[in-house]
């Protein structure tokens, strides 16, 4: 599998590595399966912002003046609902002067195809530096169709923040003619016949808030 075309990182640190480890224990607790991936969350943001532009300032310290750095340009967080809440809280936590826009999609099980049913997102996101958050890259059907409707907006500039992908979600990206940085917790082995990604993490929806019942 090539990704040339693809800027991927895989954040290979102990303390992901750590975090991964007992988010994918299937013991470990809706609770515990929350706090697991709000701290994953803030390590793969911490990565995802690392060349981010930043414009120089000067604050005042009590003692004097001292040479610092803004964020250059309001990044702009957009979870895919709805296991993509479960990454919110550690996003903005991490950069609180964000924005946020959702886009809701539901996978049918059936096909495994995406299936819209929520966009909220300013009308034009030309220049705005866009953050996606999915817990999963499997087959990437709902990450290509967030890139589209992003795209569709005029982002240019788009990063999606995954804590683990399978190779054919990554091959899926690499052959779509969007081309978003990815930062990733884990490459995992592949897709089963179900399309959900071994050894992955079971359904990451599910874990958060609990099998989906409508």
């Amino acid at each position: 599998m090539s990704t040339d075309s693809l800027d991927m990182r895989i954040v290979d640190h102990p303390l992901v590595r750590s975090r991964l480890t007992r988010l994918r224990d299937e013991h470990t607790s809706s609770a515990g399966f929350r706090e697991l991936l709000t701290q994953l969350t803030g390590m793969l943001i911490y990565e995802a912002m690392a060349d981010q532009p930043v414009d120089d300032v000067v604050v005042r310290t009590p003692i004097g003046p001292c040479p610092g750095a803004v964020l250059a340009q309001t990044p702009l967080m957009v979870p895919v609902l709805r296991a993509g809440l479960g990454m919110l809280p550690a996003a903005t936590a991490a950069v609180p002067e964000a924005q946020i826009g959702f886009v809701g999609i539901a996978r049918d099980e059936h096909t495994a195809l995406p299936r819209e049913y929520l966009v909220s997102l300013p009308e034009d996101l030309s220049g705005w530096p866009v953050f996606v958050l999915d817990p999963m890259l499997a087959t990437a059907g709902s990450m290509l169709h967030t890139l589209d409707v992003l795209a569709a907006r005029g982002a240019t500039d788009v990063t999606a923040v995954c804590v683990v992908a399978a190779p054919e979600g990554i091959a899926a990206l690499t052959a779509s003619p969007h081309a978003p940085r990815l930062v990733i917790g884990g490459l995992d082995d592949g897709l089963n016949e179900a399309s959900f990604i071994v050894p992955g993490l079971g359904d990451a929806g599910d874990r958060l808030f609990g099998p989906r019942n409508f």
